[in-house]
């Protein structure tokens, strides 16, 4: 009989072109999916939570798939850890009921962007944070954040390329903070903060394009206030650029 199940995957997205299959390159979903041919002899179709970019990694991305086999979760959670790279883990493995789909059963999604804000760039960081060297204003950041509160429309902060049926999304809390230090590595970082947004929601590299714009308000070049003309204005030229993806991480999703 076929089971449904249900995974929670961390993964290190510096190697990978993104989650989601593309011809001609190597992404998450392919190695899930040639994990699981090679345990059950068929080919598997794995759904995740959402699409993470190329480069952008994941705490617990959420993905579930429909497959005959006589295994439970704990032993399909271990053979698939055997099988996957190791910068892709398998945290968790639940069966789940045959209605359940990682993406449309979301209600909620947290993610987490680190930026290194000092002088001196970091050897272990270089590919989970963005490095600014220059002081940024960290209040102005979250005075920015703040205008993001809400049932808004978020046409000007997201990528082109993706279809969608709206635009509007709802964001439950964003705000920066200083950080102790980036998920994985346990030494603190001086000088490193932490940008978390949770929404019921994103576009395309909606998050990155946000952080681009909040530092934009970090360095004094756009006031607080302007994030609101920039929601209104529904247009991409009139938001900042996108943050570089190796800063952002899925930190949550929520059922």
């Amino acid at each position: 009989m076929e089971k449904r199940f249900k995974i929670i995957l961390e993964y290190d997205g510096t190697g990978y072109h993104g989650w989601q299959l593309q011809a001609g390159d190597v992404t998450v979903q392919e190695k899930v999916e040639d994990a699981l041919e090679i345990l059950t002899g068929k080919a598997v179709r794995v759904h995740g939570s959402g699409r993470t970019d190329a480069g952008v990694h994941a705490l617990a991305q959420v993905a579930h798939f429909s497959v005959e086999t006589r295994l439970g979760p704990e032993d399909l959670q271990k053979a698939l850890n055997g099988l996957l790279p190791q910068d892709i883990m398998v945290k968790g493995c639940f069966e789940a009921d045959p209605a359940f789909h990682a993406r449309k059963s979301a209600k909620k999604k947290t993610y987490a962007y680190y930026i290194l804000n000092r002088p001196f760039r970091s050897a272990l960081l270089r590919n989970h944070s963005w490095h600014i060297k220059r002081p940024l204003d960290l209040d102005a950041m979250n005075r920015a954040a703040s205008r993001l509160a809400g049932t808004l429309d978020f046409k000007s902060f997201e990528s082109t390329g993706s279809p969608r049926a709206s635009t509007v999304r709802t964001v439950f809390s964003s705000s920066f903070e200083n950080a102790e230090g980036v998920p994985g590595f346990f030494a603190p970082t001086d000088g490193l903060l932490a940008f978390t947004i949770s929404a019921d929601g994103f576009l395309r590299c909606m998050v990155r394009n946000i952080v681009g714009t909040l530092v934009e308000a970090g360095r004094g070049k756009l006031a607080p206030d302007d994030v609101t003309g920039i929601l209104a204005a529904r247009d991409r030229q009139k938001a900042g650029p996108a943050a570089p993806p190796q800063g952002l991480f899925l930190v949550e999703v929520v059922y």
